[in-house]
């Protein structure tokens, strides 16, 4: 048996969905074992421009993201597509310059799109987020998801388990990227 460590990210300016987990190469089973959000810190004060904050923010972003991609192992990304609000493309563009960040400090990732991301796991390419929360949750139910206790059942906590949910699934297509699968094959 061999095993080998992948990390899925799930890029976001408010929630940078981490999956970590590892593949059984010669079963293809994955066993998440970890599952996290960055959240930054925003500044609050009206004193300060959106800029200044913008590049704080990504300062955490990237620091954060640098510390798990280096850990080893393969690291997959699902990269972000354009955006309908200038809002948005903000975002968008801090998330694909911390990407290029990480590349250019020498660490490899292997990008997918959102919609290989979503065909990989909840088999349909306009999934909701509810769905691959159900697709995630129900296929890794021994993952560490965030849960909350309501009249005594134990639930999801959905706002956070989104975009590890998405983290999840991008290691999932990941994994079947024939770029991926000749590194393995050539590595044994």
């Amino acid at each position: 048996m061999a095993l080998v460590h992948c990390t899925g990210f799930d890029p976001s300016l408010n929630n940078w969905g981490i999956a970590k987990a590892w593949l059984d190469t010669d079963t293809g089973k994955l066993d998440v074992y970890a599952l996290s959000t960055i959240c930054p810190t925003k500044q609050k004060s009206k004193q300060v421009r959106q800029n200044s904050k913008d590049i704080d923010v990504a300062v955490q972003l990237a620091t954060s993201a640098l510390g798990e991609a280096t850990k080893g192992g393969f690291v997959f990304v699902e990269v972000p597509i354009g955006s309908q609000s200038a809002r948005a493309m903000a975002s968008y563009g801090i998330c694909i310059g911390i990407l290029g960040s990480l590349r250019a400090q020498g660490i490899p990732f292997m990008e997918l799109t959102p919609t290989e991301v979503k065909l990989a796991s909840a088999g349909n390419k306009a999934a909701s987020k509810k769905e691959m929360i159900g697709w995630a949750t129900e296929k890794y139910p021994k993952a560490p998801w965030p849960t909350y206790t309501r009249n005594g059942t134990t639930l999801i906590t959905e706002a956070k388990a989104e975009h590890m949910a998405d983290a999840v699934a991008t290691i999932e297509a990941g994994i079947t990227l024939d770029t991926f699968k000749q590194i393995i094959l050539y590595q044994s």
